[in-house]
């Protein structure tokens, strides 16, 4: 038996220390906002390489705050991926605004800025590229396109934390970061939890204010924000972990890469190609001729991926048998996602050019599978799961 994922065999062997956190917050009473919220912003901003960090409620209030800083209003357009977790588009509804989707890369499974270029009105104030499951998407003809448009941008890099693109913090590059501490994240809270990063002293400023209903000082209230405070506890058991953020990710970049060599050792298995992104008639032709069946997963040699979900490609509308073999043989699998936003029931009504051109996102979406990667997954368990795919290829 191998779970998807397993936050005991992290968190257990830390135990005293995470017992010694709670006790130090318990003894001292500040449950909200208290010394360890400060100093779990503080080496969180010096790991990512950032001005400033603020530690809020979970990942989805992250991207609401940071809409919200940046003044996204009702009717206003902001452009991000149909494939990707609810959050991302649902923050922007929240608002009032319209999310717009594009399609994205099924090289890197990131927003694609070409569909994202045909997509921009007069009305489109924000895009949000998601970096999603570990690895950052193109941020620079990205920030070059919003530059062009005056568009703000917001990172939506909840799985993300720590990954590089050509050397630049995930989070780090846009208006805004938002990361998540959700339990399932590589850097998984107790609870839910987030964190907002701006390198920009204004907006971290007004952040601030938004994040304690829109008050400075206490009961003077000049805006209308909302409760997005992180509780002291989650933050004090978050700095625990934080200090082993390294080594977790170099445990996941490990699974990864002796999944990438044994599994491509395997008939009908091959390794995206770099070459083919946001080309999917080039990628189509190639994966014909290799008469592939599986698709592994690839690092770009500009990016550092921290694989917060290793998911494969399982074409020929095959991945629901790999996935129903996979759970007989007890390995945890999972689809990271089934339905694409533009799909979703409660963006029905969005207007049509909201919902049009995401052909490669439907199609990925019938395809992902994701396996185990967690940090603490050892060689055996990993041998188990390639032994059952090989099995399943037979």
């Amino acid at each position: 038996m191998v779970p998807l994922l397993d936050v005991n065999a992290q968190n257990h062997p830390l135990e005293s220390e995470l017992q010694a956190a709670f006790t130090q917050v318990l003894k001292h009473g500040r449950f909200i906002m208290g010394p360890e919220l400060e100093t779990f912003e503080a080496e969180i901003a010096a790991m990512v390489g950032v001005k400033h960090a603020l530690s809020v409620s979970s990942g989805t209030d992250a991207l609401l705050l940071a809409l919200m800083a940046l003044d996204i209003k009702p009717g206003d357009e902001v452009l991000c991926p149909a494939f990707t977790f609810f959050a991302t588009a649902g923050a922007v509804s929240r608002l009032g605004a319209v999310p717009v989707f594009t399609d994205i890369c099924p090289i890197c499974f990131n927003l694609d800025v070409n569909d994202a270029r045909k997509k921009i009105t007069a009305k489109t104030k924000a895009i949000i590229p998601v970096h999603l499951f570990g690895q950052c998407a193109d941020m620079d003809p990205i920030l070059a396109l919003a530059k062009e448009h005056g568009l703000k941008v917001v990172e939506d890099a909840a799985q993300s934390i720590g990954a590089k693109y050509k050397g630049r913090d995930s989070g780090t590059m846009g208006d805004f970061g938002t990361y998540s501490f959700f339990p399932s994240k590589n850097l998984g809270g107790f609870g839910d939890g987030g964190m907002l990063v701006t390198n920009d002293d204004a907006l971290a400023e007004y952040a601030r204010v938004l994040r304690v209903h829109g008050g400075k000082p206490k009961y003077y209230h000049h805006y209308v924000g909302a409760n997005f405070r992180m509780d002291t506890l989650q933050c004090a058991l978050l700095s625990v972990k934080v200090k082993r953020y390294a080594q977790y990710t170099a445990d996941r970049q490990r699974n990864a890469a002796h999944y990438i060599t044994e599994l491509s050792k395997l008939p009908g298995v091959v390794q995206a190609d770099p070459a083919h992104c946001k080309c999917v008639s080039t990628q189509e032709t190639w994966l014909a001729a290799q008469n592939a069946k599986i698709v592994l997963p690839v690092a770009y040699a500009h990016n550092s991926h921290i694989w917060n979900q290793f998911t494969l490609r399982v074409l020929d509308g095959k991945r629901d048998s790999l996935r129903d073999h996979l759970v007989t043989k007890k390995i945890g699998c999972d689809i990271y996602y089934p339905v694409t936003l533009d799909q979703q029931k409660c963006f029905a009504n969005l207007p049509a050019s909201s919902l049009s051109g995401c052909e490669v996102s439907h199609r990925v979406a019938g395809e992902v599978l994701s396996i185990p990667i967690y940090g603490e997954l050892n060689e055996a368990q990993r041998q188990e799961v390639i032994a059952a795919i090989a099995e399943w290829l037979a």
